[in-house]
């Protein structure tokens, strides 16, 4: 007699009963669930698990499509590997770089052995089509971590190797499409006929894998053009030749070879030598009269800001720095969302009027009377403070919307400098696992609002997706508007953050709804190497997340 389990569906509020054992996907066939784009995962005790998953004990399930963040990382991921099967069938020796997120798809660096065409890209696409039509199993297997190692080094994968035999883990799973075998750090998809939806497109020296659109799962996220990103990006790999760093794998053989200091100040001195040019083209064009920064949440343009301030000074331009938030209109003025809450996210919480004239009279040589936001009575009040730019001062202002142009729509443009600053992370897990650049910046986050802002991991990650939506309107839009971008994130800052994040990631109790996303995040930092912050210079933009910072905030 088959042994029966008790399994709690959210999705649809039923308690169902299934044989011991039953895999995710013969429980949601006994649920009666329609869901249009999926399921492609599932959430077991709020553990994020492929619908390979089998259960063995009474579990409360939640099924995911891809409208959701942990279901779209699943497909990508599949698709990831459907990509690197294609290539390995029609290159022999070839390999696939999972490199850059830009213009709302992946930058894949293909290296196939001469320069890749508009034709290897047609062929690519059309044998991933194929692979999906044939609707070939993904199947799931567990060993040991040394039989992992021997099978990734059999097959000459060294990132894989190199990442997995510096991560402690007893067991470790991979993945298996036909007669390719592959690593994966989170759940896939069980069968490559869900992947219903997909673009691959000629992109610089490589290709663009293009992905559903989260809002809309039956279309193609739209092509944005974003050069400046995929720039800056570059740059960065050329930071991580330098260093001889592309991976978390190097990245922990050079810790235990007792480099992290050297790859630390190294680090640094590349950050700062890229302000201090920053600040020499702002100096160099005597008609700028202010510099306008923006960036999302946690990217730590606030230290930024300061930094760029102190090169400013060395080039014998003397900052003055003015707040965006002191231009809040009345709290009664501020624009609502549609349920009903203020909006402090959108432009029209600012006094654009105010801020007009006000710059145009700076611009002009006359003074004005700065305003000051009463955050406690939500009213906009005379300051006192006084202000007349002399002829070697800029302005130095900083806010989510300083790249909109509707901000400063009446201010010669030609007076503003433009930049925007991120943390865009851009070392790799392995040559086909990215790191989110979202996962960066939340890691920053929950550790700042943990350390000074009295609030818990699960205050911070309940809060995050309001975060995202509100930079996804008012802030990403306008990102390529800059006249530089800068890239906050290091590479060795994950192995720096993992102590702390850790220790609050903990602390999220499992029958919390913000458990899946911080056993996410605890299971990713799992693969670095810890650092001490303590080697961190006291200018570094990470102390403004960490502590210790010699700049005042």
């Amino acid at each position: 007699m088959k042994q029966i389990l008790k399994i709690r569906c959210k999705n649809n509020k039923k308690n169902l009963e299934v044989p011991l054992g039953s895999t995710l996907s013969e429980i949601f066939k006994t649920a009666n669930i329609h869901m249009q784009h999926g399921p492609v995962s599932a959430k077991v005790n709020n553990k994020v698990e492929g619908l390979h998953f089998r259960v063995f004990r009474n579990k409360d399930i939640e099924f995911l499509d891809l409208r959701s963040s942990s279901g779209m990382r699943t497909y990508t991921r599949s698709l990831f590997m459907v990509l690197c099967k294609a290539v390995h069938d029609l290159y022999s020796g070839s390999n696939v770089i999972i490199d850059i997120p830009v213009s709302n798809g992946y930058f894949c660096n293909l290296k196939l052995g001469h320069p890749v065409t508009s034709s290897d890209v047609e062929n690519i696409r059309r044998r991933m089509q194929e692979i999906i039509q044939a609707q070939i199993p993904i199947m799931r297997f567990e060993v040991t971590t040394e039989e992992a190692v021997k099978l990734f080094n059999d097959l000459g994968d060294r990132s894989k190797v190199k990442l997995l035999k510096n991560v402690g883990a007893l067991y470790t799973t991979y993945y298996v499409l036909d007669d390719y075998k592959d690593f994966y750090y989170g759940s896939m998809l069980t069968n490559t006929s869900q992947l219903s939806l997909f673009g691959l497109e000629p992109f610089f020296d490589g290709a663009l894998l293009r992905l559903p659109s989260p809002a809309d799962p039956s279309q193609l996220g739209p092509m944005i053009k974003q050069h400046k990103m995929f720039e800056v990006f570059k740059e960065h790999h050329r930071w991580q030749g330098i260093l001889g760093i592309s991976t978390v794998g190097d990245f922990n053989e050079a810790v235990k070879k007792g480099f992290a200091t050297d790859l630390i100040n190294v680090n640094e001195a590349l950050q700062e030598k890229k302000i201090s040019q920053i600040a020499d083209t702002i100096a160099a064009q005597p008609e700028l009269k202010a510099v306008f920064i923006a960036g999302p949440s946690s990217s730590g343009k606030t230290t930024f800001s300061k930094r760029l301030s102190v090169q400013l000074l060395a080039s014998g331009v003397r900052p003055v720095q003015i707040s965006l938030d002191d231009y809040f209109v009345d709290r009664e003025k501020t624009p609502r969302d549609e349920h009903g809450e203020f909006d402090y996210e959108s432009l029209y919480c600012l006094d654009i009027p105010l801020i007009n004239k006000q710059f145009n009279a700076l611009f002009n040589g006359e003074e004005v009377e700065l305003p000051k936001y009463n955050f406690q009575s939500g009213q906009s009040e005379k300051s006192g403070r006084k202000l007349r730019l002399n002829s070697n001062n800029i302005l130095i202002v900083e806010g989510i919307h300083a790249l909109n142009p509707l901000l400063t729509e009446k201010v010669p443009a030609e007076r503003i400098f433009k930049i925007y600053a991120s943390a865009l992370t851009t070392i790799l897990l392995d040559d086909h696992n990215y790191i989110p650049t979202t996962d960066n910046r939340l890691l920053r986050r929950i550790v700042r609002d943990h350390k000074y802002r009295a609030s818990s991991a699960i205050e911070t990650i309940k809060r995050w997706p309001s975060v995202r939506a509100g930079e996804n309107k008012w802030i990403f839009p306008y990102q390529e508007n800059a006249d530089v971008m800068f890239n906050t994130a290091m590479l060795f800052e994950l192995a720096v953050i993992k102590p702390q994040a850790e220790a609050i990631l903990e602390q999220v109790p499992e029958n919390c709804e913000e458990y899946a996303e911080a056993y996410r995040l605890r299971k990713f930092l799992s693969y670095f190497k810890p650092l001490p912050f303590r080697h961190l210079p006291p200018t570094s933009l990470l102390r403004e997340f960490l502590g210790g910072s010699s700049f005042k905030y």
